[in-house]
């Protein structure tokens, strides 16, 4: 008879990462008997959900230099996000530490080299690292990748990894949600779906929220996407440590729902510039302006 599987203790840990709720995951994550490779999973999501509620310097400062490599990786992530100035040398650290034979391989460091990367669009830098896969976040991973890189038949190859090691997976219906965001057409009722099947059985949260809300715009549901968004921004508000740090994907996705409402979109473009200047929707507004500037200039 084989023996039965180990309890997975960071199981609930996990998914509130997963799903957004990170307060929840900073607050329940005082479990006991964790092996001492638990032990450090639990503090990487602990201090990923410190950073992803804004509180960088928490991180920087709590994680030191003896601390194990996955944690160290996880405070390369909060140096770069809080320093985008100085991301250089953050990144050359990162490149110092992934070839490294030693620590390279390292799941959390190819991570985490994947989520800088892709953060600076430099899509085939990230895939060196995340490409092998090994865990399931880090294929969920590549399947956001290839959808920035609208290359949906790559992420589907992902996503059918994921659903064969386990279907049910928390991230493998995300990145199933995802992938069908970006086929459009009818599959975009199949993701709405799965946001909605996430809401009635887990606290809403803002990326839960955000979900639901891409479908119904998908769908030409405007003012329905615009309720779900403000509820969201209203959470981002009630539980961001850091003010500066509001959810930038609430916020570009207000623009765009406001814009189709005939809504003024200024006040939430002018917070994402504010809170972060490098997001996509904000190069793309001031490259705009720029060129109606030249074309006024070039006529007047």
């Amino acid at each position: 008879m084989a023996a039965a599987a180990a309890p997975d203790h960071l199981f609930n840990l996990r998914n509130n990462f997963y799903l957004g709720t990170y307060q929840s995951a900073i607050n329940n994550s005082d479990l006991p008997n964790l092996s001492p490779e638990d032990a450090v999973e639990r503090d990487c999501l602990v201090y990923r959900s410190y950073i992803a509620l804004g509180s960088y310097q928490l991180v920087i400062n709590e994680i030191d230099s003896s601390a194990a490599t996955p944690l160290q990786a996880v405070k390369l992530l909060a140096q770069y996000l809080s320093n985008p100035h100085d991301k250089e040398s953050t990144i050359a650290s990162l490149k110092e530490w992934l070839a490294d034979p030693a620590i390279g391989n390292n799941a959390t460091l190819r991570l985490i080299a994947g989520i800088v990367f892709m953060h600076e669009e430099d899509y085939i830098e990230a895939l060196k690292h995340t490409n092998a896969g090994g865990t399931m976040e880090l294929h969920a991973l590549n399947v956001q990748i290839f959808i920035k890189m609208y290359r949906s038949d790559y992420a589907e190859k992902q996503l059918r990894i994921m659903q064969q090691i386990d279907e049910d997976h928390t991230l493998t219906q995300l990145a199933n949600a995802w992938l069908n965001l970006a086929v459009g057409g009818s599959k975009i009722q199949e993701a709405y779906l799965i946001f909605q099947d996430f809401s009635e059985k887990y606290p809403m949260t803002g990326l839960i929220l955000n979900g639901k809300a891409v479908c119904c715009m998908h769908m030409g549901k405007f003012d329905e996407a615009e309720t779900l968004l403000l509820e969201a921004l209203n959470k981002a508000r009630m539980t961001t440590l850091n003010v500066d740090a509001k959810d930038p994907e609430t916020l570009a996705n207000l623009v765009v729902c406001s814009l189709h409402l005939g809504k003024s979109s200024s006040r939430y473009l002018s917070q994402l510039k504010l809170t972060h200047p490098d997001h996509i929707l904000v190069k793309r507004a001031s490259s705009a302006e720029d060129s109606f500037e030249r074309a006024v200039q070039s006529v007047a």
